[in-house]
C-alpha cells in the first residue's frame, strides 16, 4: 500500500498574504501598547490604575484585570469541554470545530494567567511565593494548581495527542513546516495498532479532565462565593453560576471564531450550517439556564436579602451601576429571543448565530464585571464609606494587548497547523507487527497515574499542611518548602500518563 501526500499544505497554511500580515503586525501594535502601560504599572507601581483598598480609599483591589482574568478562563473552560463532548459522543455535526475550541483552551489560558500576573503588584516575588507557601485550605491554592497549571497542560496534552495523525500528514506534504511537524508527529505511522491506541488514550484523557475542567471552574467561583464578607459573593450559585457563564461565552467565541475562519474556501466547505445550528441551539440552552440563575439571584436579593444584600442590589438595579446591569441583561435576553425564534422556525441565519455569539461575550464581560467591583464599592458588612471604581488608561491598554496576544497567537497556529481535522490522508505500508494493546503499556500508565495521584496527596496532606498551632509564627509556611510545586508537578504526571501510554512501543509479535 502507497502512502498518500497532500500536494500542498491545506487551509493556507505556511502562506502569508498581504492582508494577515498587516493584521498580524496591527495586533503587535496592540500588543506593544500592552507592554508600554505594564511597564508604567511596574514603574510607578499600582498608583497609575484605579485599584485602591477596600474602605481606607473607597475604592476596589480587584478590578478590570480580575474581570478579563475570569472571563479568559471561561472561555478555555467551554473549549476544552466541549472538545471532549465531541471525543466521548462522537457529535459529528461538530467534529469540524473540535481543534478550534482545543487552541482557543490553550491561548486563553495564557492570557488568563498573564491577566492574573497583571493584577499583582510584584509578580515575580508571588509567583516564587505561591509556589513555596501556598496554603491548601485556601481557593488561590486550588486556582493556580488546577485552573491555570494543571487545566493548561491537560489542554496541551489533548491537542499534542489529538494532533499526531494530522501532523504525520503535514510532516509528508513538501513545506517549511515539515520539521516542525515531524516532531509533533513524534514517529506516528498510522497503523491499526497505533490508531487503536490513540482511540483509548484520548477517551479516558477525556474521562479524566472532565472533572478536572468542573473542579477547577468552580474553584473559581468559589473565590469570591466562599468570602462570607462580602454581600453579592456569599452564594450557593457562585460555582455553578460560573461553569454556566464559562460555557455561554466559549461557546459564542467559537462561534464567532468559526464564522471568521470561513473566509477560506476550504474551511467553508468543512463547518457547515448544521454546525451553526448546533452551537446555537446549545448557546441558546445555556442562555435559559443562566437567565434563570440571573432571576433567582434578584428574587433572593429583593424579597428576602438583609440590608447589605439589599443596598448592593439597589446599586444594581437603580444606582451607580444600573446602565451597565441593564445592558448586560439586554444583552442575554436579546440572542436568547433571536436563537428561539429560530429554533421555532426551525431557519437558522449565520448572521443572527455570531451577532448572538457577540452578544453574549459582551454579556459575560460585564456580568463578570458586575460581581467583581460592586460588592466592594457597595457590599461590604464593615462601616466604610461607599467606594468607586473606574479604570484608567494603563488598565484599558494592558487589557487591549491581552487580547491582540491571544488573536495574534490564535493566527499564528492557523499558519502553522490545521485547525480543522485532516481527512484520512494517511495508509500505512509496513506490515503490521505489533500488537493493538500491550499488558506492559497498561501497567506502565497506570503506575504513573497512581504515581501522580500519590505525590498530590502527600503534598496536599503533609508536606503543604502549616505546622504548629494557629498563633505560631510558622503557621502559614507549608512542612516542606515548594509543597505547591510538588502538587503541581503530580497533576502534571497524572496527564502525562496519557503520552507515555500512545507513544510508548509495543512489543513485536514473536
Amino acid at each position: 500500500m502507497t502512502t498518500q501526500r497532500l500536494e500542498k499544505p491545506p487551509f493556507g497554511i505556511g502562506r502569508f498574504s498581504s492582508g494577515w500580515v498587516s493584521l498580524i503586525i496591527f495586533l503587535l501594535v496592540l500588543t506593544g501598547l500592552g507592554i508600554y502601560s505594564y511597564a508604567q504599572q511596574l514603574t510607578h507601581g499600582e498608583v497609575v490604575t484605579g485599584l485602591r483598598n477596600i474602605g481606607t480609599m473607597a475604592g476596589v483591589s480587584w478590578g478590570l484585570y480580575v474581570v478579563i482574568y475570569v472571563y479568559f478562563m471561561g472561555l478555555s473552560f467551554a473549549g476544552i469541554t466541549l472538545a471532549v463532548l465531541i471525543r466521548l459522543f462522537n457529535l459529528e455535526p461538530l467534529k469540524p470545530i473540535a481543534r478550534i475550541a482545543q487552541v482557543m483552551t490553550v491561548v486563553t489560558i495564557i492570557i488568563g494567567a498573564f491577566g492574573v500576573i497583571a493584577d499583582v503588584g510584584q509578580p515575580g516575588r508571588a509567583l516564587v511565593n505561591l509556589l513555596r507557601y501556598a496554603r491548601p485550605g485556601s481557593p488561590f491554592f486550588g486556582t493556580f494548581t488546577l485552573v491555570i497549571t494543571g487545566y493548561l497542560f491537560a489542554s496541551l496534552v489533548y491537542l499534542f495527542l489529538d494532533g499526531r495523525r494530522d501532523a504525520a500528514t503535514m510532516a509528508q506534504t513538501p513545506s517549511r513546516l515539515q520539521g516542525f511537524c515531524q516532531k509533533w508527529a513524534t514517529g506516528y505511522k498510522d497503523t491499526p495498532a497505533e490508531r487503536a491506541r490513540h482511540h483509548r488514550a484520548t477517551f479516558w484523557l477525556a474521562i479524566a479532565i472532565i472533572p478536572l475542567l468542573i473542579t477547577a471552574t468552580s474553584t473559581l467561583g468559589m473565590i469570591f462565593g466562599l468570602q462570607v464578607s462580602r454581600p453579592g459573593w456569599f452564594s450557593a450559585l457562585q460555582a455553578p453560576g460560573f461553569v454556566v457563564m464559562a460555557s455561554l461565552s466559549g461557546v459564542g467565541m467559537i462561534i464567532i471564531i468559526a464564522a471568521l475562519l470561513r473566509g477560506s474556501e476550504q474551511i467553508r466547505e468543512r463547518i457547515g450550517m448544521q454546525t451553526f445550528k448546533w452551537l446555537g441551539n446549545l448557546l441558546m440552552v445555556l442562555t435559559a439556564i443562566y437567565i434563570y440563575f440571573m432571576v433567582v439571584e434578584w428574587l433572593s436579593s429583593f424579597y428576602s436579602a438583609h440590608d447589605d444584600e439589599a443596598r448592593l442590589a439597589e446599586a444594581l438595579i437603580r444606582g451607580d451601576y444600573a446602565v451597565l446591569f441593564w445592558t448586560t441583561v439586554a444583552l442575554l435576553v436579546v440572542p436568547f429571543a433571536l436563537l428561539v425564534f429560530q429554533y421555532v422556525r426551525s431557519s437558522y441565519n449565520l448572521p443572527l448565530i455570531v451577532l448572538s455569539g457577540l452578544m453574549v461575550n459582551l454579556a459575560a464581560i460585564g456580568k463578570r464585571y458586575l460581581i467583581v467591583v460592586p460588592s466592594q464599592t457597595h457590599g461590604t458588612l464593615l462601616p466604610y464609606a461607599t467606594g468607586s471604581y473606574s479604570p484608567t488608561l494603563v488598565e484599558y491598554g494592558v487589557v487591549i494587548g491581552l487580547f491582540a496576544l491571544g488573536v495574534t497567537l490564535y493566527a499564528l497556529f492557523i499558519k502553522a497547523f490545521p485547525i480543522l481535522p485532516l481527512s484520512d490522508t494517511i495508509a500505512s505500508d509496513e506490515p503490521e507487527t505489533i500488537r493493538a494493546s500491550s499488558a506492559q503499556r497498561t501497567w506502565v500508565t497506570v503506575i504513573i497515574v497512581i504515581a501522580g495521584f500519590a505525590i498530590q496527596a502527600v503534598s496536599y496532606f503533609l508536606l503543604a499542611t502549616p505546622l504548629g498551632l494557629p498563633d505560631s509564627p510558622v503557621y502559614s509556611n507549608p512542612r516542606v518548602p515548594f509543597a505547591p510545586l510538588i502538587f503541581i508537578l503530580g497533576v502534571m504526571i497524572v496527564f502525562l500518563a496519557a503520552v507515555v501510554y500512545e507513544l510508548m512501543p509495543d512489543k513485536e509479535k514473536a
